[in-house]
């Protein structure tokens, strides 16, 4: 669930850097780089469980999938979390360098 879920997350996030221009200028392409490197990450952890567990990896219980869909989502916005602060930093649109120093 955890893979579906960051997969699903890199490939909207690519999609969103590939046609878009202000997205660009918004650096999403290190949104991207933390997305498909976590997918890449529970890749691998799936091919591992699969091989020691079997074909039992593919029936899992409602609380692992509970706990999957929070692991993913959690992903998730740590990912948008490193992105925002990246932008904060970097102030690609100059919002905060354009702004009135005595406010």
């Amino acid at each position: 669930m955890t893979l579906l879920i960051v997969i699903l997350a890199a490939i909207i996030c690519t999609m969103i850097f590939y046609f878009n221009e202000k997205a660009r200028k918004m650096h999403t392409s290190t949104l991207c780089f933390v997305y498909w490197g976590a997918s890449l990450m529970w890749s691998v952890d799936a091919v591992s469980e699969y091989i020691g567990t079997g074909a039992g990896y593919f029936i899992p219980s409602g609380a692992d999938m509970l706990n999957d869909g929070f692991l993913g989502f959690s992903a998730i916005a740590l990912g948008l979390l490193i992105w925002l602060a990246e932008v904060i930093i970097k102030d690609p649109l100059h919002v905060f360098k354009n702004s009135p120093k005595g406010k």
